[in-house]
């Protein structure tokens, strides 16, 4: 069996070469060419699975250690019989941790009680912001409306009134150009507009959920802060935006120790699935996967500052992919003596 494994994954070196010949490329070594004769792929979200790079390959299975799949023509793989994994939820808690230690650095002593905070998107990182803001005493408003047409709750609003309502606006969706609720650029020129009282928006979720010119602009005419983590167009992100950030990193708010041991666990576990074999040594994550329960969001902002990141991506930012492929990965707060 040939096997290839993006180079910058953690934690598998090893762990495959029972079962085969290992290739551990860099992102853009993983080419049509080097693929062909691949039965399997280890991939991140630089790698774009679809018909130009697998096309005539022997490739059977792709694990991606990512929470998303919108790298991957699902569409191609299913047509061509290739197996899709990838690691949902795997790094909610550090994506929590990053909301809430930008979240206090924003609030600079004040206490967060009372805040609204509109959480758009509630899934595994969704639900873990939310379940922490309501622990601060933080007004919470969700909006996630394919979970509000299946569950029929009430506890979902609007986003027009996360836009009229909330002093802090956060992003946890998918990005999806088609279907009934499509995720691109849910926060354009229209969605900012329309903001009454927000003070900080964050988008640590998909690039392309914000329309990155439309919010450089909207940052020239307001006094609101942004923190962006995700980026259009990466790693050729928007400079005149990143100037104008108050948070700015290399798409790195779910880098954390325990998350990306939890997203190597579950690629692994779906080659054993896919394979019918077991791998000894997987990683093991002692920290919980939805996040331990907050006490206070200082112990938050001492276990990560958004702040020295933003230093280094503002001072050099043609170096984006090389700060995130080179990130010192962090502890969740659950993981973290405070």
């Amino acid at each position: 069996m040939k096997i290839i494994v993006e180079a910058n994954i953690p934690y598998m070196r090893g762990l495959l070469e029972p079962f085969g010949t290992v290739d551990y490329l860099p992102a853009d070594a993983i080419t049509a060419d080097a693929v062909k004769p691949a039965n399997a792929l280890f991939v991140r979200t630089r790698t774009h699975c679809n018909r130009s790079l697998l096309d005539g390959s022997n490739v059977e299975f792709i694990a991606t250690a990512t929470i998303g799949t919108d790298h991957i023509d699902l569409d191609y793989c299913q047509s061509a019989g290739i197996d899709i994994y990838n690691a949902p939820g795997c790094n909610a808690p550090a994506v929590a941790q990053y909301v809430f230690a930008t979240i206090g650095r924003f609030l600079s002593g004040r206490s967060p009680e009372g805040i609204a905070i509109g959480v758009v998107g509630v899934g595994n990182v969704g639900s873990i912001v939310a379940r922490w803001g309501e622990r601060l005493g933080m007004h919470v408003l969700r909006c996630d409306p394919p979970r509000q047409k299946r569950e029929q709750s009430a506890t979902f609003v609007a986003l027009e009134a996360i836009a009229r309502e909330a002093e802090i606006i956060t992003f946890h969706t998918p990005l999806t150009k088609t279907g009934e609720n499509p995720t691109w650029h849910l926060a354009d020129e229209n969605f900012l507009n329309k903001l009454g009282t927000c003070r900080l928006l964050l988008n640590s979720a998909r690039g392309g959920v914000v329309d990155n010119g439309a919010l450089s602009r909207f940052l020239d005419r307001s006094q609101m802060k942004a923190a962006i983590d995700c980026w259009e167009n990466e790693p050729n992100i928007n400079r005149e935006l990143l100037d104008k950030t108050f948070v700015a990193t290399p798409h790195i708010a779910g880098y954390s120790a325990e998350g990306k041991a939890r997203a190597t666990a579950m690629a692994l576990a779906g080659f054993e699935r896919h394979f019918g074999v077991t791998i000894p040594n997987k990683p093991i994550v002692s920290a919980p996967p939805k996040g331990a329960d907050i006490n206070s969001i200082e112990e938050v902002i001492a276990s990560y500052n958004p702040l020295i990141d933003t230093a280094c991506l503002k001072a050099s930012p043609s170096t984006f992919e090389l700060q995130r492929n080179n990130y010192k990965l962090r502890h969740e707060t659950s993981n973290t003596q405070c």
